[in-house]
């Protein structure tokens, strides 16, 4: 919601927590909102639907500038599953 009100996801893809899923849409037409998924890459801009998907979205982050095999090793040292999947 703070990078709606900042104007970032203008023509963006985005997410939040399911609780304000409407509340995004309402408040953003010209965004995207993706409610099946925990977490949305769309270029520069990442967002995630709440705590546990943040994590998600992290190593997801983690992932792309350092490869899978170091994500999935944080994960591991975090004692967090690293999921396969991306949807809620």
């Amino acid at each position: 919601m703070l990078l709606g009100h900042a104007g970032l996801l203008e023509g963006r893809r985005a997410t939040t927590h399911w609780t304000t899923l409407g509340w995004m849409r309402e408040s953003f037409p010209h965004v995207t909102v993706e409610d099946q998924l925990r977490f949305v890459e769309d270029g520069t801009i990442v967002t995630s639907a709440g705590v546990s998907a943040g994590i998600d979205m992290a190593l997801r982050l983690v992932a792309r500038y350092y490869g899978e095999d170091i994500a999935r090793a944080t994960a591991r040292h975090m004692e967090y599953h690293y999921l396969e999947t991306n949807t809620r």
